[in-house]
This record gives structure tokens, C-alpha cells and sequence, in this order.
């Protein structure tokens, strides 16, 4: 064998083991960005669900108040 093919030949094995790991790499990448933005979307849910939890007392007690107290809307007073 030349030494020219021999470069070739090395030269294509070298570049074909460096597209492998970078597939490789990039798919390990890709799935652990896929998997953060599910842990992201789980967290936005979690705090949306205490969020809307918390409405709901509000809601519930602002309820209980206006049975033993008398509010008026001062809004419309002016």
C-alpha cells in the first residue's frame, strides 16, 4: 500500500470514529435537554396547582368573612 492510500485510509477511519461520537454525543445531549424541559413543565405545573389551591382559599374565606361581616365596595362610593 502507498503511503498516500495508507493517509486515506487513516484520514477515513479517523473521520468516521469522530462523526460517530459526536452522533453519539449529540443525542445524549438532546435527551437530556428533552428531559429538563420536562422536569420544567412538571415544576410550572406543581406552582400552578399551589397557585390555583391557594385562590380557592382565598376565595373560600373571603366567602366565610362576608357572612359575619358587612362589606361595601368602596369603588363605587366615590
Amino acid at each position: 500500500m502507498s503511503t498516500a492510500s495508507k493517509v486515506t485510509f487513516a484520514s477515513t477511519i479517523l473521520g468516521t470514529i469522530g462523526i460517530v461520537v459526536f452522533v453519539h454525543w449529540a443525542q445524549t445531549a438532546e435527551k437530556a435537554a428533552m428531559h429538563a424541559g420536562v422536569i420544567r413543565d412538571m415544576e410550572q405545573q406543581r406552582i400552578k396547582q399551589e397557585r390555583q389551591a391557594d385562590f380557592e382559599m382565598q376565595k373560600r374565606l373571603e366567602e366565610e368573612y362576608k357572612k359575619v361581616q358587612t362589606v361595601h365596595d368602596s369603588s363605587q362610593e366615590a
